[in-house]
């Protein structure tokens, strides 16, 4: 069934990724039609995150945030699987780094480097910054497809841009063997889900609410003694995105444990504040918080 799969849906996969933008938008619009409009897609998921993360809101703004959520949503699908296709020059053209000389400062310091960040934007096109840009190996921590033949797939397109993806089981083997190699790296870090309640080792304030998140990326940045960067994604306008560094100037092992990830999550709250429309809001980031906001008087 993986491979009939497979077979049935690459075809229409790669038709769309050779659409010119203009069509692969209008492409977007349709299923936003569909996704939102008539199948709903996680539609009570999102009005409930909306709902706790923005309670200052009334309704009807709130539900404006969450059409444009959709579009957005909806945008990113057809432009990942673009990224089958896309050429390096188009890429790089709309997706640019707004300070990109940060990178080879830190690269600089000879240590390998944490990029961590939220799923907020066009973070998928971040895979850009392997392409000609660093001089480190760029690696990616994913978790893996079920469908195996789609899993091979999505290796070989980041593998375009030079990234490698590691699944979250081989993470830290790969790790410790690029250290023990002298191998510098890159690695991302999408560090704003909700970890499983029998993984989880710290709680923290996320919108007025306590909530267990991932430290995975503090923790092995302070036992392989790399340097970290935040990366703030945003929007410009459809097609069209942007990324700036935020270095953490502190050393890791140096800094009580949890204070990176609190910064982190302190960073991507007021990131999402500034245009909340585009966060991924499908996910049930609260399931497991111990508390609702506290209501704004």
């Amino acid at each position: 069934m993986q491979l009939l799969a497979y077979i049935l849906l690459y075809p229409i996969f790669y038709v769309v990724s050779i659409l010119p933008f203009r069509i692969l938008y209008a492409l977007s619009d349709f299923l936003y039609l569909l996704v939102y409009r008539i199948v709903g897609y996680r539609k009570s998921v999102v009005r409930k995150n909306l709902e706790l993360t923005l309670p200052h809101l009334s309704v009807a703004e709130r539900r404006k945030i969450e059409k444009k959520f959709y579009s957005h949503f909806c945008d990113t699908l057809v432009e990942m699987v673009k990224t089958m296709t896309i050429s390096e020059k188009e890429m790089k053209k709309r997706f640019v780094f707004e300070n990109i000389e940060l990178v080879e400062e830190f690269e600089k310091k000879g240590k390998s480097i944490a990029l961590i960040c939220g799923h907020y934007a066009s973070y998928e096109w971040l895979l850009v910054m392997n392409k000609s840009l660093t001089t480190h190996k760029g690696f990616g921590i994913y978790k893996t497809i079920r469908n195996k033949y789609f899993d091979k797939l999505v290796r070989k397109i980041r593998g375009r841009f030079d990234g490698v993806l590691i699944d979250t089981k081989s993470t830290i083997p790969t790790m410790l063997r690029n250290k023990r190699d002298g191998v510098l790296g890159y690695y991302g870090f999408l560090s704003d889900q909700s970890p499983k309640l029998q993984s989880t080792v710290h709680w923290t304030n996320f919108f007025g609410m306590e909530v267990p998140v991932h430290v995975g990326a503090e923790l092995l940045s302070k036992k392989l003694d790399m340097n970290i960067m935040f990366v703030k994604g945003s929007k410009i306008k459809r097609g069209y995105y942007k990324a700036k560094f935020i270095p953490y100037n502190k050393t890791p092992k140096d800094v009580p444990n949890y204070e990176i990830t609190d910064t982190f999550i302190d960073l991507l709250e007021k990131q999402i504040l500034e245009a909340p429309e585009y966060y991924l809001w499908t996910h049930k980031r609260f399931k497991h918080r111990k508390n609702d906001p506290a209501p704004i008087t």
